[in-house]
């Protein structure tokens, strides 16, 4: 329980005897109410400021926690965390998070970010009293606390997988799993050159975020029109690949990681504009498809299970699961509670497409960032950024959802 400041016990006090002292005439000319009805009102404010003033010092109390608690912090994943890889590594002309307005919000030009401004690992190390994460491919970078090693496009599974299942052409993969542990592999020297006893030490004090994986390598079949069916034969080896990339990096040195699984597919702009359902497949209350999140859940949960299995194998280390799926449901489902619009799911950067389906605001030839395409006024009432990717407020509260709970198997920041 939050223990009160000294001027919170003074505002309540000071309100209490407001409370006692409130004349009887005034409480029955309000509005023709009685005495206690006006009494109630309040001492209900009493008790709101009280609240409010005790949450304000839980959440200053959490932040305290988490700075401090790690010496570094090491990304890996797709387009959800990638700062400015692909970006840096010559991107496509075609590449539209290398125009406004993505990047708007926070940075006030885009850095390769899929969002208008910070993703999750960029709320965590700020959390951890951190300056945002380099991109690993950004040469003369300061890796004093760490790197980030995501990039768009990444998948769990390497090129060749893809190719021998005739998606060769499909897939746009960047830098798989493991290829990206190989990357972190190279710049060890640049992370820690002391003695092997003290970077032991520091990759014990440092905090590896694991993806997500997985949403790259179920697009291939999905985006192909191969459908479900096909993307399940993927899903045993997108789990495998995701484990093995969890063991690579604890042989690496990793104690503290955070595995995080997919999204609900069935919510995001970009299949809800691609498909064509049977309404009973639409979430009455949330507009998602049911089939699509049905196969995120499975996945999650598969995951979920392969990490379990890695525990008592590895009982120095810590393996939290991060849940993307759940808080993405949630904006849906309570978006009032997270300061989004009620509304089905719609991108707030884009342009509609079809008349039947104008509401999510994703076309296809007129995506995020190309001509035709506009944002909304107030990227913080949505939680779907560009159809696919979120906001940086979306990304806001998964962050702090792992950091403190809900939003992981074990909060990241254990509190004491």
């Amino acid at each position: 329980m939050a223990t009160l400041t000294r001027p919170t016990h003074l505002l309540l006090l000071l309100l209490l005897f407001l409370l006692s002292s409130v004349p009887r005439r005034f409480t029955r000319a309000a509005a023709g109410m009685g005495p206690r009805p006006v009494l109630a009102l309040l001492l209900a404010a009493a008790l709101l400021a009280v609240s409010a003033s005790a949450a304000g010092t839980a959440d200053a109390a959490k932040a305290g926690a988490a700075k401090g608690k790690y010496r570094a912090l090491f990304n890996f994943g797709d387009s959800l965390a990638d700062a400015g890889n692909l970006l840096a590594t010559s991107p496509p002309g075609f590449l539209t998070t290398a125009k406004l307005p993505y990047g708007q919000t926070f940075f006030g030009k885009p850095t390769g970010r899929c969002s208008d401004g910070r993703l999750v690992i960029d709320h965590l190390a700020e959390e951890f009293g951190f300056p945002l994460l380099p991109p690993s491919k950004l040469n003369r970078s300061d890796l004093t606390h760490g790197a980030n090693f995501a990039i768009t496009g990444a998948t769990a599974l390497d090129t060749p997988y893809f190719e021998a299942r005739g998606l060769g052409a499909v897939v746009w993969n960047s830098g798989a799993l493991m290829t990206q542990i190989q990357w972190f592999r190279d710049l060890k020297p640049f992370f820690c050159n002391s003695t092997k006893e003290e970077c032991k030490e520091f990759y014990a004090n440092s905090l590896f975020v694991v993806g997500e994986f997985g949403g790259n390598d179920y697009n291939a079949p999905l985006f192909a029109g191969k459908g479900l069916t096909e993307a399940y034969k993927f899903m045993p080896d997108v789990i495998k690949g995701i484990s093995d990339g969890v063991e690579a990096l604890i042989a690496e040195g990793a104690v503290d990681l955070i595995v995080p699984g997919v999204m609900p597919t069935g919510c995001f702009p970009v299949y809800l504009n691609m498909l064509d359902m049977p309404a009973h497949e639409y979430g009455a209350r949330s507009g998602c498809i049911r089939t699509y999140n049905t196969f995120s859940w499975v996945h999650n949960a598969h995951l979920k299970r392969a990490l379990e299995k890695l525990r008592p194998k590895y009982p120095n280390a810590r393996i939290i699961y991060g849940d993307y799926y759940t808080p993405v449901v949630q904006f849906m489902l309570q978006p009032e509670k997270f300061g989004f619009a009620k509304q089905l799911p719609r991108a707030c950067c884009g342009a509609p497409g079809s008349v039947a389906k104008a509401a999510y605001n994703f076309n296809v030839t007129a995506k995020c960032g190309e001509s035709g395409a506009t944002a909304c006024a107030d990227p913080s009432t949505h939680w779907s950024w560009d159809g696919i990717h979120l906001t940086e407020a979306a990304y806001g509260h998964i962050a702090r959802g792992w950091l403190y709970g809900p939003f992981a198997d074990q909060p990241i920041v254990q509190s004491s």
